[in-house]
């Protein structure tokens, strides 16, 4: 045996290094504290680091890192949307996706695997066309398929005109991926700890202290601290932390589930979305079905799954695909989706000062956790609303010039 090799087998082994610091003290100011350790909030504590230089920032979370929506969405990444300020946007978030592995060190598993959103109506393929123009526009990869390039992307989906829904067309978008959602979060908060960001799972924010129009100070459940500026980043509990401000949002919550089937045999690359039947599904590298439809119709601050969002999802699924019949579901779950009025989020300033708003993403949250970090980033350290922001300002609803994307939701995702 190689002396060196003996060496190495007889060495005591290094201990691990933390994947983050264990959160210390809470301390009594911060230049920007952030409520919300989701991928939003942990994204713009990063770049505020990074590209800013602001590193006195606190990311405070009642949960765990990662634990809301972050954790309970379906992982589709996409830029096909129907305005121009919407594709714009997305657009700017899959450009980063495509680098973020390197930047942050860490295998996100982000994978290309193209998007087919199915038309079943003359009238989806309108407006599947429409988006498909939109979309080339702008410099997205995006075009309205036939039924027989249908067939070449996706063989396995079933094609047949004796279904209660054929498939007359479909919006194909080559760049649509997915990625594992929770190293994103991971990713990013570590990569914001080692540049000095501070990380505060378990600390609820429970009030907030506003003087003369200004945001001075956050309450938690460890006591108060100072703040220059605050941002949340909340998701479904949007309005509710908003309220402790004095906001009031035009956001609707309701539950959106989702569910995964026992591991199969790969056998699905392409993801596949369905408006008409309220389904998609794309398949995890684990070999998981990936499931999911439209949000639930009420209001309710609240993740239970339902009996009814399976029974109303297999009947569809079934329709694309009859040989899954015997396959297995795994487990379901659900998020809670802050919708707004035009299915588009509220982002940027508010009337508070130097209080900072990321919500009403609905049922598309994490395919904008890169371009949302970096955007309001640049928003709360300059104070200013950047461009590719501004059709998404809060005082849009107070203008009525709100921007449509209900035509692009296809279903809850």
């Amino acid at each position: 045996m190689p002396f060196a090799l003996l060496k190495h087998a007889l060495r005591r082994p290094p201990a691990a290094e933390a994947y983050w610091p264990q959160p210390g003290e809470l301390g009594q100011s911060y230049d920007v504290v952030i409520i919300g350790a989701g991928g939003h909030g942990l994204a713009a504590a990063y770049y505020l680091a990074r590209e800013h230089g602001i590193k006195r920032v606190a990311v405070l979370d009642k949960g765990y890192l990662g634990g809301g929506n972050t954790g309970r969405n379906t992982t589709i990444i996409r830029a096909n949307y129907l305005t121009p300020e919407g594709v714009a946007f997305y657009k700017e978030s899959v450009e980063l996706f495509r680098t973020l592995s390197a930047e942050l060190d860490l295998n996100l598993m982000y994978s290309e695997r193209g998007h087919l959103t199915l038309a079943h109506t003359d009238a989806a393929v309108r407006t599947a066309r429409w988006r498909a123009e939109v979309n080339q526009h702008l410099g997205v990869d995006s075009s309205l398929v036939d039924p027989d390039e249908i067939a070449r992307i996706c063989p396995q989906l079933n094609l047949s005109r004796a279904v209660r829904y054929p498939i007359l067309g479909a919006l194909y978008h080559p760049p649509g991926a997915i990625a594992r959602h929770d190293a994103v979060a991971w990713g990013y908060a570590r990569a914001a700890a080692r540049l000095g960001v501070e990380l505060h799972p378990q600390t609820e924010v429970t009030g907030l202290v506003i003087e003369r129009g200004r945001v001075s100070a956050v309450e938690t459940s460890r006591g108060r601290i100072q703040a220059g500026k605050v941002l949340q980043a909340v998701a479904g509990s949007s309005s509710l932390v908003a309220g402790m401000a004095g906001l009031k949002l035009p956001i609707r919550t309701v539950p959106l589930q989702a569910c995964v089937s026992q591991p199969l045999k790969p056998f699905l690359d392409t993801i596949i979305v369905s408006g008409s039947l309220h389904v998609y599904v794309s398949q995890s590298a684990r070999g998981e079905l990936v499931m999911g439809g439209s949000t639930d119709p009420y209001p309710l601050y609240a993740t239970r799954s339902s009996l009814e969002f399976k029974e109303g999802l297999m009947g569809p699924m079934l329709e694309l695909f009859p040989f899954l019949a015997e396959v297995k579901v795994l487990r379901q779950w659900a998020g809670m989706a802050d919708m707004t009025p035009d299915f588009s989020p509220v982002m940027g300033l508010t009337p508070i000062e130097n209080y900072f708003i990321d919500a009403g993403w609905g049922t598309w949250g994490f395919k904008a956790t890169p371009v949302s970090g970096k955007r309001m980033a640049e928003c709360v350290a300059t104070g200013r609303q950047p461009a590719l922001l501004e059709p998404f300002a809060l005082e849009r609803f107070e203008r009525v010039e709100l921007v449509g994307e209900k035509g692009a939701a296809s279903v809850g995702h």
